[in-house]
Formats: structure tokens, sequence, C-alpha cells
């Protein structure tokens, strides 16, 4: 049955691939690792970047594509442990931008990125908002944004999708790279590395 093939395929689903930056291409500008996030403070004290192999593959063809655009990917996150998660949800109880420890991230099961276009300089495109800014602003399909920013999220949001992720309607930085049904919630020690220390 269907169910017994995607039990089969969990154990391999724990592999936790590092991501590195790749200079002119992919930028990693792990957000939780200074205090240049939504909470003021450091989340990771060792700001390592991990995802699943699958959603690995996916992200380095939407570096290629964006490469092809003449932009740049800045990465804010990838994988969020799930002692993580459950520091941000103390912080901000809103399901709408953070999602509820108990029903688990799709960042702790190591499938979703944050992330923003850059021009080939590393300088941030506007989109409107920053990053994890918690307001109608940043939801997909906020007509109220400027033209600029719009037609930057629809370059954004084109290249994501043309790479096999999707979006979500809160945050126009989020992406889901897999089925979640599939992938287990991880906490600290299943990465390869320690990023809370």
């Amino acid at each position: 049955s269907m169910v017994n093939s995607a039990e089969q395929i969990v154990p391999q689903n724990t592999q936790l691939v590092q991501v590195h930056p790749i200079p002119g291409s992919l930028i990693l500008d792990i957000a939780y690792g200074t205090p240049q996030n939504f909470t003021g403070q450091v989340i990771y004290t060792n700001p390592h970047c991990f995802i699943h192999q699958v959603a690995f593959d996916k992200l380095m063809r939407a570096v290629e594509l964006t490469r092809a655009a003449g932009f740049q990917i800045k990465l804010f996150d990838a994988f969020r442990p799930q002692e993580a998660q459950e520091k941000l949800w103390s912080i901000c109880p809103d399901p709408r931008y953070v999602a509820d420890p108990a029903k688990g991230s799709l960042h702790s099961r190591g499938i979703a990125v944050d992330l923003t276009l850059t021009d080939a300089q590393g300088n941030d495109l506007d989109m409107g908002t920053p990053f994890d800014d918690f307001t109608d602003q940043s939801h997909q399909g906020c007509a109220t944004i400027s033209q600029e920013a719009q037609r930057n999220r629809f370059i954004l949001n084109g290249i994501m999708q043309m790479a096999g992720f999707t979006t979500i309607q809160y945050e126009w930085w989020h992406f889901n790279g897999e089925d979640p049904s599939l992938y287990p919630l991880l906490k600290d020690q299943d990465a390869p590395l320690p990023m809370m220390g």
C-alpha cells in the first residue's frame, strides 16, 4: 500500500547535506546565526546550512536559473532544528509566520528554504519588505507593493517554481521543496554538525 512505501522511504530522508556559498551565485546570510532577525537573538550559535539532498538538487537548479538571469540567490535559512523552531514559537506564536512546533515547520524537516535575489554584485533586490517582515505586505500576491518589488517577486517565484519549489501564502521568501509527509521532524543532533551549540 501507499502507506507502507512511504514508511520505507522515511529512514533515508534523515540525510542532510551541507550547503556552501558559491562565489557569484549563492550567498549564505544565515539570519538566525546573527541577532539580525525578528527575535533580535542569535538562535544558531554554529550557523551551518543544511538541507535534504532532494531539495539541495532543486536549490542548485534554482541557482543555475538565477545566474542565467544575471542575479544571485541569497539564502537566509534552510534546515532549522526543532529546538530552534520551539524558540521562535516562544517569541512569535503566530501560526501565519511561525509554524507551531507541535505540527513542525517544513524547515525542521529539512525541505524548505528562505531566500531572496540579489543583483550580480550581491545587493538585495527590492521585494517590498525585508525577510521575516510579518505584515500583509509580505503575503504572496500583495498588490500594494511597488511595481519594481512586484516584478522582482514574480522573477523569484518563477525561478523557484521552475526549479520545483512551491510558494506559501504569507511569506514571499519561503519555498517548500518536497512532500512534508515523507520527511520527519529533525533535531539539532540529526544535523551533520551541531547548529545550536
